[in-house]
């Protein structure tokens, strides 16, 4: 039989595809620009369902189970916060999952998160009945092969991204077509203090580096000042315009590269229609599954890794909290971890962490005593080499405690250094010498 006909039999409508669902079911569903919106919106309307366990990571658009007024039906499972769900995990209505993101496939996989049916967002099939995950890979392919129902979106918009990424149409269950346009990230222009970081950061970038960035105005701001750095690669989580940009103007090669030389590797694209053109068949790219882009093992095998990363705060021994506010739940581990390690093991790897001084307008700083209380240590002070702020760099590595809050001190905000000075008398992390200084100049 050939693909067409398979296609055919299993295109229905979209009440029909969701119809597929039953109650009790785990679901999982694509994300970031690859939330299959549509079939979700449908899946929402259906008011027989209960106890349907949702599964996902960072969710677009707004939560249709809401809309509908079915959320008391829906148990939401996130890998990762996002807008969509952060109110509702804190109200305690839906759950949060804390994992490292190259973890995710082997919960899967060793049936610790049991999965029934995904509902995945594709492109159309290419001439040998394969359809491309397009802009999302991440966990997608590994439910994909966990699940005894897969329901598909088949977007024409969506581009044929190449990879470990691909499914066959003969493994769908059933399918519905859709033409609408994916979600776009607006770039975000970096301001002046993000910038003074980036610049910082670009210092410890030596050509032929390995780069993973990720979402937000550093990220943004670097991208704009590698410009002339050589022959630059990429290894990364996700893959923005920014990243494109630099691609065309030929300061990203991927030549010097010691793992996919000459290819861009990352699991997700999130950005502007352009960069989804740029994405469409173009050899450049390849998208794998979370459990390879950010294995440690494998990110360690690019020489020269620059990895960089952002925190909530960090406390004067230099713990990162990353995914929450106190106790107030923001974010996800998502691939920091994942990343720092694989850098500080790769040869000449450098892990950084990139935050402002300050956060609430000058209000507060992000470089802390101590952690609050509740909040989450995501990447531990064993792991952390490099803190950038606008003032400068502070080089942790192989430093006592002491010493590293003498170095986060000196890049913290001028207005908060004599309070954290005292802080770190308070602690023991400061000779008496520098505390006599502090209270002789109050």
């Amino acid at each position: 039989m050939s693909f067409i006909k398979i296609y055919h039999e299993k295109r229905k409508s979209p009440e029909e595809v969701v119809s597929y669902v039953k109650s009790g079911d785990a679901v999982f569903i694509s994300g970031n620009a690859a939330t299959p919106t549509f079939l979700l919106d449908y899946l929402a309307r259906r008011k027989d369902l209960e106890n349907v366990k949702l599964y996902h990571l960072l969710q677009m658009g707004d939560d249709p189970f809401r809309k509908y007024g079915t959320y008391e039906k829906i148990i939401h499972k996130a890998l990762f916060v996002g807008p969509a769900d952060r109110p509702s995990v804190n109200e305690g209505t839906a759950e949060y999952i804390p994992c490292h993101l190259h973890e995710i496939p082997g919960l899967i996989n060793s049936g610790k998160i049991k999965i029934d049916v995904a509902i995945i967002h594709t492109s159309p099939p290419d001439e040998h009945g394969f359809l491309s995950l397009g802009v999302e890979v991440i966990a997608t392919k590994t439910a994909i092969q966990n699940a005894r129902v897969i329901l598909a979106q088949v977007n024409r918009r969506m581009p044929r991204t190449l990879g470990d990424c691909f499914i066959h149409i003969s493994q769908i269950t059933a399918l519905c077509e859709v033409d609408e346009p994916l979600y776009e990230l607006e770039k975000i222009e970096p301001t002046e203090i993000e910038e003074k970081i980036a610049k910082y950061v670009v210092e410890l970038i030596d050509d032929g580096a390995t780069l993973q960035l990720g979402i937000g105005g550093i990220p943004n701001a670097i991208l704009k000042f590698i410009k002339g750095k050589k022959d630059l690669g990429i290894h990364t989580e996700m893959i923005s315009d920014g990243i494109m940009e630099r691609i065309i103007d030929g300061t990203i090669t991927g030549a010097k590269k010691t793992l996919h030389p000459g290819k861009v590797i990352g699991t997700f694209i999130l950005g502007s229609k352009s960069l989804y053109d740029f994405a469409d068949n173009n050899p450049i790219f390849e998208l794998h599954p979370c459990d390879y882009t950010n294995h440690p093992f494998v990110i360690a095998k690019n020489d020269n890794m620059v990895a960089v990363n952002s925190a909530i705060e960090i406390d004067l021994t230099g713990q990162v909290c990353s995914d929450s506010i106190g106790t107030y739940i923001y974010s996800g581990f998502g691939g920091q971890v994942d990343f720092i390690k694989g850098a500080g093991w790769s040869k000449n790897g450098k892990p950084i962490i990139a935050i402002p001084s300050t956060a609430k307008g000058g209000q507060i700083s992000k470089i802390v005593p101590e952690l609050k209380r509740g909040a989450g240590v995501v990447t531990t002070r064993a792991d952390v080499k490099y803190v950038v702020t606008e003032y400068g760099i502070a080089d942790l590595w192989g430093k006592s405690l002491q010493e590293r809050a003498k170095a986060l001190i000196e890049i913290a905000h001028p207005a908060f250094r004599e309070e954290l000075e005292k802080a770190a008398w308070q602690r023991k992390l400061l000779k008496k010498t520098i505390y006599i200084r502090w209270q002789n100049s109050n």
